[in-house]
């Protein structure tokens, strides 16, 4: 298939006097034309960086980027005709009204979706005559995306677009998304909510120390673990955190503890329960907590890193 974005080994260091850090530490992507491909990883891990050196705010420090088969500084005017960018933080001109605001990224553009048109599709045509002051945090994200697409782009890029949004302004976005998607499109989002790759993305690279550490679709990650299910429990008595006594157990692939709190990694959980149970009754243990649930693409997180998408970077940097 024809290739939407291309980076090989690319590197971003930020020098200071203290000394330099490798933001992007010889990253390899590659996005196929009519992709959703989510970037996913915890604070710290790169995916900004990256993205804005796709986007060509940033240049990389080495490397190749090639996007829409064309590089930037030498085809800048014509790659930004052909993308649209939500940023991390978007901030618009508080005065002006929606429509306004749409009216005016058209311009910037010389072909593209007619701003009434873009309203509907972001469901903000009720509020075109109100000033952007004066919407909820969901209606100006919906609106930062109807920015990006008024250009009617060939490429969206996405910086974590639904932080901070309720659970009914996520699903509006990615409703939105779908249909953008619908239409043979390409889309690189950077996220680190699990659930929001597994629903959007048709492949998702998972980003830790600037580096890609897995590649492959959610189910295909996911799958890596062995089972397709969790079960979660804890012990009555807390001193215990030994998992090795429940590796054997039928449909049970995999075993650990942490903090008094064991998961196994199970095909069927209507086999592993029962049998665990009566693993229990036999060494005289009981339980406190049990809960099952499906494995997530945060396990595969866990599994490749030990630490979950919430914890922050190491020495408190910020993403980056």
């Amino acid at each position: 298939m024809p290739t939407a974005i291309r980076c090989t080994n690319l590197r971003k260091t930020y020098r200071s006097r203290s000394g330099s850090v490798e933001a992007v530490n010889g990253l390899d992507l590659e996005v196929s034309v009519g992709e959703c491909f989510g970037l996913l990883g915890p604070n710290g891990a790169g995916k900004t960086t990256t993205i804005e050196i796709l986007e060509g705010l940033l240049d990389p420090t080495s490397g190749t980027v090639e996007v829409l088969e064309r590089q930037w500084g030498d085809h800048d005017a014509d790659l930004r005709q052909r993308i649209g960018i939500t940023l991390q933080e978007t901030r618009l001109a508080e005065k002006l009204t929606v429509r306004e605001t749409l009216r005016l990224f058209r311009s910037f553009y010389a072909r593209g979706e007619e701003p009434d048109a873009v309203l509907e599709q972001v469901a903000l045509t009720d509020k075109a005559h109100s000033y952007v002051g004066k919407l909820s945090g969901g209606q100006k994200q919906r609106l930062a995306v109807a920015c990006a697409l008024v250009g009617d782009p060939e490429l969206l890029f996405l910086d974590e677009p639904t932080t901070g949004l309720d659970p009914q302004s996520r699903r509006q976005l990615w409703d939105i998304l779908h249909r953008f998607r619908a239409r043979g499109r390409t889309i690189l989002i950077t996220t680190h909510y699990m659930d929001e790759a597994e629903r959007l993305c048709d492949r998702v690279a998972i980003v830790d120390h600037g580096k890609v550490i897995a590649l492959d679709t959610p189910v295909g990650l996911i799958a890596t673990l062995g089972g397709e299910h969790r079960i979660e429990f804890t012990l009555s008595d807390h001193s215990h955190c030994d998992e090795s006594m429940f590796r054997d157990l039928p449909a049970t692939v995999s075993a650990s503890c942490q903090n008094g709190i064991f998961s196994l990694g199970v095909t069927a959980p209507h086999i592993a329960i029962p049998a665990l149970l009566e693993r229990l009754q036999e060494r005289g243990l009981s339980l406190s907590r049990l809960t099952t649930r499906h494995v997530s693409l945060e396990d595969v997180f866990v599994a490749l890193t030990g630490r979950k998408l919430g914890d922050e970077a190491e020495n408190g940097q910020k993403e980056k």
